[in-house]
């Protein structure tokens, strides 16, 4: 993806299944857990380099020591700033001295040594980049069963509307984070179980139970997914958050339109959550077909006993998966999500030839790094088969006119697909460079090119995943790719237009930063149909007090009036630069939605394609992101 996308963050959780001991005398290390949950953040890293953060629950400590521990930073590498810091300990002590310590011994002398871990990846988005806005959070209290840590993959879009019911039970919730809210409401109703269950004293296991009994019989029988049914009721969004208390209790939970993903496995030694499969099954070798999908509106609840269930919290909603997902955000090693990406190329392959006029001697391929490399593998196999056909049907067309001679026919079977890494990534741009004359400069050096791949009658096909912006196409990609000075450029989006906000992970929610928006009306202009911007507008305003289960999309009635290739030659002429010093022709060809949903048909989930909002709350946000827009206040957020 040429332009970057953020806020797609990163689980890892490790609960181990048998004592700390077990791990330092069976496997000869003690910090076996800690290592797991740190490939697993490592394995991750793409969805998150702005921060992370590490909490751990340790069983069993004497009264006076801690037992709900919680680390984080937003400097540079935090993954490795983190862990250098939690094993460190290990390289002053030696493996011997390792190997006699008690385990309470072991977790003093180790903060972030527990039982159960959580850690998180994030990009942030709103809210700055400062370590106090990593995950996990914490809701601290001197009562264990109280005490939880928390983190997430999500957005709500009713984080305002759920801050001012925590003010109606009466708290005094500081920020109006989703994350703070979200904790705070969970955190209430924690408090609600509690007082349920003392309520209940003198019944059952109650009878004759006082002080500390009293309270570890409250703690076994506290009952997570009651919790969870309770406090994410009126809950808007895609989500997938995990909490751990400090009496060893824990939960993954995931919403019920399944958009976010969270994955489990369950081993002898340990039972380990991450929002990727596939770095699941890296980290524990284990084939993908035994790694699970935690299902829509179902909780991972794990009791200190050892006792785990899948519970189910909400009524599950029509499944719709995220498919940016898997067109972007996830790692490219999971079995499925390279196939789906081959496809993706693969489906594109009639359009390209049909933009090329079937010249494929003509043409040379390559692909914009990195996430759009499996693809364009696809875009050439297809089109290598392509060839294929048209070589045999020239060669039949010969042998049957009397024409066909071996030259001949060596000459047709001779061609192949010019396919060449014309274009490579160097750096990754860092957020802390906010100067715009300085990042226009860096955006142009982000990629490099291979001279000498591309001749002056050639057309150059360049993948990418998807367009967003066009900003980097326009500012970097273009300019640098037409030093290869080719006849014309042809960029094939995997992925169709984007035309619409997301709300439920994605930092997408600035309606006039995306380019298939500003083409669409661009064209309404140039074509007499301006009048439908003020249309839009009033229906937008009129449903803007509506409850958001009244809400339309309006915004179609713009899109409604102009085709794919329309949009597409009108993208093709915002991302050329003015400065640009080559007279070729740019195009584009953008995946149609009806080749994404044959390629991904398990994940519907494409409403930043289509306008189809899996919730309520995502009318909602694209409304007052219509009018955001409209109105000069692209700035602010629309969830």
């Amino acid at each position: 993806m040429s332009d970057a996308l953020t806020h797609e963050c990163g689980l890892a959780f490790v609960r181990l299944r048998k004592p700390i001991s077990w791990f330092q005398k069976e496997r000869g290390d003690a910090l076996w857990g800690l290592r797991k949950l740190y490939l697993l953040m490592e394995k991750q890293h793409n969805r998150g380099q702005d921060g992370a953060g590490i909490a751990c629950v340790k069983f069993d400590m004497p009264a006076g020591d801690s037992f709900l521990e919680r680390e984080r930073t937003a400097k540079r590498n935090p993954i490795e700033r983190l862990f250098d810091e939690a094993l460190s300990p290990a390289i002053e002590l030696g493996e011997a001295e390792m190997n006699s310590l008690s385990e309470v011994a072991l977790k003093r002398k180790f903060p972030l040594l527990g039982e159960v871990l959580l850690g998180h990846l994030r990009y942030g988005t709103h809210s700055g980049n400062s370590s106090s806005m990593c995950h996990p959070y914490v809701r601290r209290s001197n009562s264990e069963s109280r005490s939880i840590a928390m983190a997430g993959n999500f957005n709500l879009t009713n984080s305002r509307e759920l801050f001012g019911k925590l003010i109606e039970y009466g708290l005094h919730p500081v920020g109006d984070s989703d994350t703070g809210v979200v904790l705070e409401k969970i955190g209430y109703f924690v408090d609600r179980e509690h007082a349920h269950l003392e309520a209940t004293m003198g019944e059952g296991s109650f009878v004759g139970l006082t002080g500390s009994a009293l309270a570890a019989e409250i703690s076994r029988q506290l009952d997570l997914a009651r919790v969870l049914r309770k406090a994410t009721e009126q809950f808007d969004g895609g989500y997938v958050f995990a909490g751990i208390l400090g009496n060893g209790d824990s939960f993954v939970c995931r919403d019920p339109a399944g958009i976010r993903p969270g994955f489990y496995l369950v081993t002898d030694d340990c039972i380990a959550v991450a929002s990727e499969r596939a770095a699941l099954s890296t980290v524990f070798n284990t084939d993908p077909r035994d790694i699970e999908a935690i299902p829509p509106g179902h909780a991972l609840v794990m009791k200190k006993s050892g006792e785990f269930a899948i519970e189910r919290f909400a009524e599950p909603l029509p499944l719709r998966q995220c498919t940016f997902e898997r067109i972007y955000f996830s790692r490219g090693n999971d079995p499925a999500i390279y196939r789906e990406r081959k496809q993706l190329g693969r489906n594109l392959a009639p359009r390209v030839v049909s933009a090329l006029g079937g010249d494929l001697d003509h043409a040379v391929f390559g692909f914009i790094p990195n996430t759009s490399e499996t693809s364009y593998y696809g875009l050439i196999e297809a089109l290598g088969e392509e060839r294929n056909r048209m070589a045999a049907d020239r060669i039949w067309a010969d042998v049957r006119a009397g024409k066909a001679t071996q030259e001949s026919i060596r000459a047709m079977l001779d061609g192949r697909i010019r396919a060449e890494k014309v274009a490579h990534k160097d750096q990754r741009l860092r957020t802390f460079i906010t100067h715009d004359a300085a990042r226009r400069d860096l955006v142009n050096h982000i990629y490099d090119i291979t001279r000498g791949t591309v001749f002056p009658d050639d057309t150059l096909v360049v993948v990418d995943d998807s367009i967003v912006r066009g900003t980097t196409l326009r500012e970097s990609i273009i300019t640098m790719l037409a030093r290869l000075n080719p006849k014309a450029m042809l960029v094939a989006s995997a992925s169709p237009p984007i035309m619409y906000p997301d709300c439920y992970g994605i930092d997408m929610s600035q309606l006039g930063r995306f380019i298939a928006f500003e083409a669409a009306v661009g064209l309404a202009r140039e074509h007499g149909h301006a009048a439908v911007l003020d249309e839009i507008e009033a229906k937008c305003t009129e449903q803007s007090t509506w409850a958001p289960e009244r809400m339309k999309n309006h915004v179609q009635l713009l899109y409604g009036l102009f085709t794919l290739h329309q949009i597409e030659d009108k993208v093709a002429e915002l991302i050329r630069s003015r400065s640009l010093d080559w007279s070729g022709e740019i195009r584009v060809v953008y995946q149609s939605v009806e080749g994404l949903r044959e390629s991904m048909p398990d994940h519907s989930g494409d409403w930043y394609f289509t306008g189809e909002y899996p919730t309520v709350g995502g009318y909602r946000v694209l409304n007052t992101a219509y009018l955001n827009w409209r109105r000069g206040a692209e700035g602010r957020r629309a969830y």
